[in-house]
């Protein structure tokens, strides 16, 4: 999917709304603020600190705080991916300059984090460009560290030694197709690797520069564009042993111990995550160990206070307060808890960072620091354009009659974004269904692709019965007779209600499903989406088909479902 995130690639995520971003995540902090008093002062973190941040805000708040003139306020946490943090506060400031909101607006959050440096130093960039000379965005040193999580390979424990005594982790998955050419010792597991998209997550971003920097054998801050170009074959090759992406690194590493070493034998993941796996594990089951490479980036999450006219003073005050109480030893505590190491040194970590945890207490690593604004530019126009693995989804739509009004327009809506929204590099199938089952028709991300989508979702009307398991299986037997080699194949169905027409039954779908699994050649993975309210459509149903093969569901309505499929697109 060509989302661009940051740099000079203008996001597409405006389309999904500011207010639609903002308030999507702190409402979620309803049951937390209602019985909180005064101001509200937000603060907005990438996915990695967000338990972080919601644990601290409950004991905050239990203090009744009041800034320095006495004015009550309480704080709010919501969490999105790094990139879309960056998105959300560059959308609004342009909102802003362009008169559309004021600068008094409540969407504003006061307080800001991302994942790591990376994203930090594109915000201080891309905000310089939009207000020159205006430094609303503190620099990287002048933001206080809250918590860290250094950048490992998670590997399942019987193959960690041989990815261990690799010098150049990234360098070596570029060649070898399977682990015993890594290490001798090692079972024959086909390589499958997973890392997030470096358009919407930091993990991700970070992961692509330091395969840059491992490719070309430089630092990352010595990377130049012209390094971008020479090298970005090689980071093709790597990517070609791409799974899945993802928007979310927790999610992704959730899927990789739920789907097993055949979805993903290795993935780009923080620490925390691995310390989370194997706390969750049951006695017997897998164990993952974090593999630390010579070089990787420490994942530094800082308090990012702007220096903005969006921050008042009393906010700024009430800011200052929070930082501080975020960086206190008991607060410092429940990071360690929860697997991120402290901002603050010379605190015990305890018990989560330990040989049972997957992890190492005291690790060392060359910590890598963000390259040139520009450079990380251009390693996203590469990995958009050329390096990413390539694509083919078949969409799948329910156009039954109870689709019909307000859910087909929106499902209108939603399916031009994810066309326009196509890269390059992809390739999609639509297939529109009721009580039949129309022929695909088969789209590019070029122009022409795009103007024959279009003219797909025109005609589009809502009439007729739901065949949705018989669709399912006609999605899959055309993609398996169309599969692309060398790329991520997969099922998208959208529907709104039960099956009511098909001439197979959910196990015998299921069965079918299995047989083109990620334990098969095909490795076709699928993803519902339930549409409407819970009770128009077989919740459990849709599941199954999802999780059989390596994909997931999620519900959308007509005010979230271009968020949805948003975030779905990522994925590919």
């Amino acid at each position: 999917m060509n989302t661009n995130s940051i740099g000079t690639l203008l996001p597409p995520i405006k389309v999904l709304s500011s207010l639609v971003l903002i308030y999507s995540g702190f409402l979620l902090n309803a049951c937390q603020t209602e019985q909180s008093s005064g101001f509200e002062l937000k603060f907005l973190v990438g996915s990695d600190l967000a338990q972080f941040c919601e644990k601290a805000a409950i004991a905050f708040n239990q203090t009744a705080p009041k800034t320095p003139s006495g004015e009550k306020f309480f704080l709010s946490c919501q969490a999105l991916g790094s990139g879309d943090v960056v998105n959300t506060v560059l959308s609004l400031a342009e909102d802003a300059q362009q008169g559309s909101i004021n600068f008094e607006a409540i969407e504003f959050p006061t307080l800001l984090s991302v994942d790591g440096e990376i994203y930090q130093n594109q915000l201080i960039y891309q905000m310089n460009q939009r207000f020159p000379g205006k430094d609303y965005i503190p620099q990287i040193t002048d933001s206080p560290l809250l918590a860290y999580s250094p950048m490992v390979l998670m590997t399942l424990a019987e193959l960690a030694p041989g990815l261990s005594k690799l010098d150049n982790p990234f360098a070596s998955l570029a060649k070898a197709t399977s682990h015993d050419q890594l290490d001798p010792n090692a079972t024959a597991l086909p390589i499958s690797y997973v890392h997030t998209a470096p358009t919407r997550s930091n993990s991700g971003l970070q992961t692509l520069v330091a395969q840059f920097s491992a490719t070309a054998g430089k630092r990352p801050e010595d990377l130049t564009i012209e390094d971008v170009k020479q090298y970005q074959g090689e980071v093709q090759k790597i990517q070609k042993k791409i799974t899945r992406y993802g928007k979310s690194t927790a999610s992704l590493a959730n899927s990789m111990v739920k789907n097993g070493p055949f979805w993903a034998s290795v993935a780009s993941v923080y620490e925390s995550l691995v310390i989370d796996a194997n706390r969750q594990a049951q006695p017997g089951q897998t164990q993952y160990q974090a593999v630390y490479p010579k070089a990787t980036f420490s994942s530094n999450m800082r308090a990012i206070l702007p220096n903005a006219p969006w921050v008042s003073d009393e906010e700024k005050a009430a800011a200052q307060m929070v930082i501080e109480y975020l960086r206190s030893p008991q607060t410092q505590q429940i990071a360690a808890d929860l697997g991120l190491r402290p901002g603050v040194p010379g605190l015990a970590l305890g018990n989560a960072f330990s040989p049972q945890s997957g992890v190492i207490e005291n690790p060392t690593y060359d910590s890598l620091r963000p390259p040139k604004a520009e450079v990380v530019d251009a390693m996203l126009k590469s990995w958009q354009t050329y390096a990413k693995k390539a694509s083919q989804v078949v969409v799948v739509i329910d156009t039954s009659g109870s689709m019909s009004g307000e859910k087909l327009t929106a499902v209108q809506n939603t399916l031009f974004s994810y066309i326009n929204n196509l890269g390059p590099k992809e390739k999609i199938a639509l297939i529109s269904f009721s009580n039949q089952i129309n022929p695909p028709v088969i789209i590019g991300g070029d122009s022409v692709g795009k103007k024959k989508g279009l003219e797909f979702i025109k005609q589009l009307q809502a009439q007729g019965g739901t065949r949705l398991y018989d669709s399912a299986l006609f999605a899959r037997d055309w993609l398996s007779k169309n599969l692309r080699p060398n790329a991520i194949n997969a099922v998208l169905i959208l529907t709104d209600g039960n099956d009511s027409d098909s001439q197979i039954n959910l196990d015998q779908l299921s069965q079918e499903l299995v047989n083109s699994g990620y334990s098969s050649d095909q490795r076709i993975s699928f993803f519902t989406i339930g549409y409407g309210e819970e009770g128009d459509f077989n919740l459990e149903a849709l599941k199954k088909i999802a999780e059989v093969n390596g994909g997931y569901y999620r519900q959308g309505d007509p005010s979230t479902i271009l968020t949805v499929m948003s975030d779905l697109q990522v994925e590919f």
